[in-house]
């Protein structure tokens, strides 16, 4: 009897293993998606980059330090009403001040600023610009859609809209799935020139840590990274007009391969769209693709 319950319980956790394996394999294999709403979400979007990782450590740092300081006054309002009630002091104490007392709330709290203020200024330089970019991203912003040019791989560009309620198709997602995302290599540091054409707007995909402004007349620099191939998606956050809503952003980070044969498909696509200069040349290499390592060298010299 106990070597058939002992048997029957290796049984079953070798069957747990070989479950959970499958399982880690099956998503393992899945790509990423980000930016999606979820029933009852709460905190920030998961991480798709080192720079969302950033603000995730920075923002678990800040909550701590407020737990403890809130735990603190909470205890130290219970003492007081506690200890100096009028039942316990029926002759209220007439101190008016306290030299060490008014010295450690005065540096106690400088010094907790200083905590939070040195990790805080590392991140805003840290994503505000990268000096290893393997290539750049050229991002406008314009009522009411988003346009975006590859000056690197010969100066295409197209416009990014959001697909119709009524045009959707299955797995595609209402006010997020896009006719033309941003397509990058995963993995790679993506330095993005954002400006505007007619109002502000915002260029803001949370779970790659990217925030900026697009502004008329303004060219401001940012970067980001996407770790793994998935689509990461976002939308315009500053108030740009009636359709304010209707600017979504996805950005579709896919292997570096399939990366340089997408980018030979857009030159022939948005062929219209590149410099005269260059469209004749592109259009007789159509064919001949465009490789990402041999881009990055020379803006890595």
């Amino acid at each position: 009897m106990g070597m058939r319950l002992v048997k029957n319980g290796l049984g079953a956790l070798a069957a747990l293993v070989m479950t959970c394996v499958i399982t880690g394999a099956a998503m393992a294999s899945e790509t990423t998606t980000l930016g999606v709403p979820v029933p009852w979400g709460t905190g920030l979007q998961a991480s798709g980059g080192p720079i969302k990782t950033a603000i995730h450590d920075f923002n678990e740092m800040v909550f701590w330090i407020i737990v403890a300081i809130t735990i603190f006054v909470g205890v130290l309002l219970a003492w007081v009403m506690f200890r100096y009630s009028a039942k316990r002091n029926p002759v209220a104490s007439q101190t008016s001040h306290h030299t060490g007392l008014e010295i450690a709330w005065t540096v106690i709290p400088v010094l907790i600023l200083i905590v939070i203020a040195i990790p805080s200024f590392r991140l805003i330089y840290y994503q505000d610009r990268t000096q290893e970019a393997d290539m750049t991203i050229n991002v406008q912003g314009r009522q009411w859609y988003w346009n975006y040019a590859y000056p690197d791989h010969g100066g295409f560009n197209f416009d990014s809209r959001p697909i119709p309620t009524e045009d959707l198709k299955p797995g595609q997602l209402r006010n997020l799935a896009v006719d033309e995302p941003l397509v990058v290599p995963a993995g790679r540091n993506i330095r993005v020139i954002s400006t505007g054409v007619d109002v502000i707007h915002s260029f803001f995909v949370p779970s790659l840590g990217v925030q900026r402004y697009s502004i008329p007349g303004r060219s401001i620099e940012t970067w980001f990274r996407a770790d793994s191939p998935g689509s990461y998606f976002g939308q315009c956050n500053q108030i740009c007009g009636t359709n304010h809503w209707f600017m979504p952003i996805e950005v579709r980070a896919i292997p570096a391969a399939e990366f340089d044969a997408w980018v030979a498909s857009a030159r022939t696509r948005f062929v219209a769209s590149m410099p005269a200069s260059t469209a004749p040349a592109v259009a007789a290499a159509a064919d001949a693709p465009i490789s990402l390592a041999a881009v990055a060298a020379p803006l890595a010299r």
